[in-house]
């Protein structure tokens, strides 16, 4: 009989979401005991332990703390990096107002036209595709004529400084994703017995927190797997 797997989403994308919730868990250990005693250490660090077991022998991931971390530092350089493009492009389409075919020329020169609406998505590809885009294509000329117009040498050399950065950790966190060629029946029931059992926990908790939207939150499995992969959020989050 073939085994089916009881989660939605990749079987990575789900043993990091479990594994974020478990580490919710831990933040939360001194509440949740009060609620229930079991839960008292090491309960939740053997489930984040199995969990970790589990992707190293399936997934074949060396070290699964090492994939948080690289999937910590992709966000981490998003935010700044798509914070320093909508500076850049507003200035851009201020400064260039009067010369809609230089301005549009520009941006579009620059990777905005073909990325920066996915960017803005939180697509890391998007992104990588921009920053390089526009690292490639900011020519001595071009820089000039568009510092000349007020935009800061300061901010262009930030962007430009974004894309090495960004690609080298895309890199490592894909890297650290890499599987084996084959997802075999004993690993999907090892990853169903991982889920299973932090959705139990997550169904519980999501009831203690039910006043508290955001905590809430860290406890539902769409939520923690949408963050993960940049999607829409559910608007009311359920373990």
């Amino acid at each position: 009989m073939v085994v089916k797997r009881n989660y939605s989403g990749k079987d990575v994308d789900m043993l990091i979401a479990t594994s974020t919730m478990m580490n919710s868990a831990i933040e939360h250990q001194t509440y949740l005991v009060t609620k229930r005693p079991i839960w008292a250490d090491p309960y939740f660090k053997d489930i984040l332990t199995e969990i970790d077991t589990v992707i190293q022998k399936h997934l074949g991931v060396d070290n699964a703390r090492q994939l948080r971390a690289a999937t910590a530092v992709v966000k981490s350089i998003q935010a700044p990096a798509l914070f320093d493009l909508a500076e850049f492009k507003v200035q851009i389409e201020s400064d260039f107002d009067t010369d809609k075919t230089q301005k549009n020329e520009i941006l579009n020169t620059l990777g905005f036209k073909a990325y920066n609406a996915d960017a803005k998505k939180l697509d890391q590809e998007a992104l990588i595709n921009l920053l390089f885009q526009f690292k490639t294509n900011a020519t001595p000329a071009l820089v000039q004529t568009i510092t000349e117009k007020g935009t800061s040498q300061k901010l262009i050399d930030n962007i430009i400084s974004y894309a090495d950065k960004l690609k080298d950790a895309n890199i490592a966190q894909e890297g650290k994703k890499g599987t084996k060629k084959e997802v075999t029946q004993e690993a999907i029931i090892d990853f169903n017995t991982v889920y299973k059992k932090v959705i139990a926990i997550a169904k519980i908790a999501v009831n203690f927190f039910k006043d508290n939207q955001a905590v809430k939150e860290q406890f539902s499995y769409t939520s923690v797997k949408n963050k993960i992969n940049n999607t829409k959020e559910s608007k009311d989050p359920t373990a």
